[in-house]
C-alpha cells in the first residue's frame, strides 16, 4: 500500500503504526519522526498540492479537519477520486478512535487495537497521579498571539487540561477555539500560561512577549513565573505524542512532587 498523509498529527499516527514502509509522501509541516524527513512533500496542510499527491499514485491518503480550512483539501480528494480517509479529533477520546480508523484503512487493526488500549491506559496512569495533587490550578493555552486564540471546551485542551488535574480558564466558551482579549485573559487571572503557538519554532518564541503585555504583570502566572513555553508538537497534535505532553505538564505544573 501507498500512503499519503496531509497532516501532521495523522503522520505521527501512521509512524506509531509502524507503516514507515508504507508512506510515500507527506504535507510540509509533518516534521516528526525525524528517520521520515526525507519523504516527498505535498505542500502545506492548508493547502495541498493535489497534483504532487496524485503524481505520487496512493493507495490511501489519511485527510484531516482538526484544523479549520483542511475542508478545501477533503473536497478535493473526492472530486479527483484519490481514495482516502478523513479524522476529525476534537477530544482527547477521539485519538484513540482515529487510531483504529487508521488501522483499518490500512490492515493494521491489530496493531492499532493495541495502540489504542495503551494510549487510553497511559490517559489513566497520568490521571490518577495528578488526582493526588492538592491543587487545582487555571490553565491557560494560547494557540496563536495576534489576536489570541485560546481553546474553548471542545477541544482537547480542554481535556489534558481536566486529565493533569488542572482547568481550561476558557472552557466556560461552547466551542473549540475561541477569539478572546489581553484583557479576557487577565479578568480569569490564570496561574500558567501555556504557549503553543502553532507553527512557529520554539526558538522564536521569548518570555517577555508574554510577560510584557500591558496589564499582564498582575496576573497570578506572572508574579510567579509560570510562563511555560511548550514544545507545540507534544499539544497541538491530536496523536500518541500528546501523553509526552501530558507528562512533561505534570511536571511543570507539580515540580515538588516526588509520586
Amino acid at each position: 500500500m501507498r500512503i499519503v498523509s496531509i497532516c501532521p498529527s495523522n503522520t505521527e499516527i501512521l509512524y506509531y503504526l509502524g507503516l514507515g514502509d508504507q508512506v510515500v509522501g507527506l504535507d510540509d509541516h509533518s516534521d516528526w519522526p525525524d528517520e521520515w524527513q526525507h519523504l516527498p512533500r505535498v505542500g502545506p496542510d492548508l493547502s495541498i498540492d493535489m497534483q504532487k499527491v496524485e503524481a505520487l499514485q496512493p493507495d490511501l491518503v489519511v485527510a484531516s479537519l482538526s484544523v479549520p480550512g483542511m475542508e478545501k483539501n477533503v473536497e478535493e480528494l473526492a472530486a479527483r477520486r484519490i481514495p482516502h480517509i478523513v479524522l476529525n479529533p476534537s477530544r482527547i477520546a477521539d485519538i484513540p478512535r482515529d487510531i483504529l480508523l487508521v488501522g483499518e484503512a490500512t490492515g493494521t487493526i491489530q496493531a492499532a487495537e493495541r495502540l489504542a488500549q495503551q494510549f487510553a491506559e497511559r490517559v489513566e496512569i497520568i490521571r490518577q497521579t495528578a488526582a493526588k495533587q492538592s491543587t487545582r490550578p487555571k490553565l491557560y493555552w494560547e494557540w496563536w498571539p495576534n489576536p489570541i486564540y485560546t481553546p474553548g471546551r471542545d477541544n482537547w485542551l480542554t481535556d489534558v487540561s481536566e486529565i493533569v488535574g488542572g482547568v481550561n480558564v476558557f472552557a466556560d466558551f461552547p466551542c473549540a477555539n475561541v477569539k478572546a482579549t489581553p484583557d479576557m485573559v487577565r479578568e480569569r487571572n490564570p496561574d500558567h500560561v501555556c504557549v503553543v503557538w502553532c507553527g512557529i519554532e520554539l526558538r522564536r518564541i521569548k518570555p517577555a512577549m508574554i510577560t510584557d503585555r500591558p496589564g499582564w504583570g498582575e496576573m497570578d502566572a506572572i508574579r510567579h513565573g509560570h510562563v511555560h513555553l511548550l514544545e507545540e508538537g507534544l499539544y497541538c497534535r491530536p496523536s500518541p505524542r500528546i501523553l509526552d505532553g501530558l507528562e512533561h505538564l505534570v511536571k511543570l505544573l507539580y515540580p515538588d512532587d516526588r509520586t
